[in-house]
């Protein structure tokens, strides 16, 4: 019997998008990036939240919980502002951090992006799920993904987690 795809949750936080004000960007960059980076097949899951501490956190923990998610993307929420959030969220309902993945995130924005060190992503696992925050662009989203994918599905295998298998040459760890 086949094995179902692998859930990949793609979470959008960001008050305009969720108010209805701006068209999502962010998480169909996310679920582009994804398809150009894994060669396996995958089922994207994607919600939207306001930038509030409860939504965020309560979506990622349906997304892990109850839907069953391996990987969890986020993205936005991750800048200076008072309202940017994420990684507080994120923090809140993973177990365990991993700040490799908002360090190698960081650098691969910085030679590009002048301000990219103000960026917070982070990462972490919750069960036996792994959730990375990434940036709200939709550029920086991908370049961010992009950076960390190797990493990723590597760390869900680890997990327990179901096989991703990345582009050749995707940057990372095994490249």
């Amino acid at each position: 019997m086949d094995e179902p795809a692998p859930r990949v949750g793609i979470l959008t936080v960001s008050d305009r998008v969720s108010g209805g004000e701006y068209a999502d960007r962010g998480g169909p960059a996310v679920a582009a990036a994804l398809d150009a980076l894994l060669t396996s097949v995958w089922q994207p899951i994607t919600r939207v939240v306001p930038d509030d501490a409860g939504a965020i956190t309560a979506a990622l923990v349906e997304l892990v919980d109850v839907a069953g998610c391996a990987l969890v993307l986020t993205t936005g929420g991750t800048g200076p502002t008072p309202r940017d959030i994420t990684p507080e969220a994120t923090r809140e309902v993973c177990g365990r951090e991993l700040p490799g993945l908002g360090e190698a995130m960081r650098a691969a924005s910085a030679g590009r992006v002048p301000t990219a060190m103000l960026s917070r992503q982070t990462a972490g696992i919750r069960g036996n799920s792994l959730i990375i925050n990434l940036p709200g662009t939709p550029a920086g989203a991908a370049e961010c993904l992009g950076a960390v994918i190797q990493a990723a599905v590597h760390c869900v295998a680890l997990l327990g987690g179901p096989h991703m298998v990345p582009v050749a040459g995707a940057p990372g760890p095994h490249a």
